[in-house]
């Protein structure tokens, strides 16, 4: 071995040894929970049925976006307000729109949320079809070659000279 292997070795494990030795700096302290565990029990519960207005794709109890925690924080001084899960509902909905609740209520205003996928997938399926029409009757409508014509392809290939 000559000396720069045995140095780079050297300084790996001094790397890893600061490393796992700054690790515990590192760690965060955990976020405390409401005071109250039925206060928070129901915060989960509800804002299971919630959509995060951040990330979309996740319901507000599984985000960690900020807009997330403040609405979690809003939602707790509603429910010691003693305000029922409806109440809340109602109150981010007039806030941010049927978009927040994960299931929506099926109203006019919210049949693009229900409807629109099967109507996208209706239109998709509809256009493949007229689509693959189409391009069967363009198949079909090329012309054959007579009997003539291939013969004088084949000659044509065969004494390979261009036409």
């Amino acid at each position: 071995m000559n000396l720069q292997s045995v140095f780079l070795k050297w300084l790996c494990v001094a790397s890893l040894l600061l490393l796992s030795a700054l690790a515990p700096l590192q760690a965060k302290e955990a976020a405390l929970s409401a005071e109250d565990p039925l206060v928070e029990k129901r915060l989960i519960h509800i804002s299971e049925e919630l959509r995060c207005m951040v990330c979309q794709n996740e319901s507000l109890a599984s985000s960690r976006a900020e807009l997330a925690n403040d609405l979690r924080e809003e939602v707790r001084k509603l429910i010691r307000e003693d305000k029922s899960d409806s109440q809340i509902k109602d109150y981010l909905v007039d806030r941010y729109g049927d978009f927040v609740l994960y299931k929506p209520e099926v109203k006019p205003l919210t049949w693009v949320l229900w409807f629109g996928p099967f109507l996208l997938l209706i239109t998709a399926v509809m256009g493949m079809a007229y689509y693959l029409r189409q391009r069967q009757s363009v198949q079909a409508s090329q012309t054959v070659l007579s009997d003539e014509d291939r013969s004088k392809v084949q000659e044509i290939l065969k004494s390979g000279d261009s036409p």
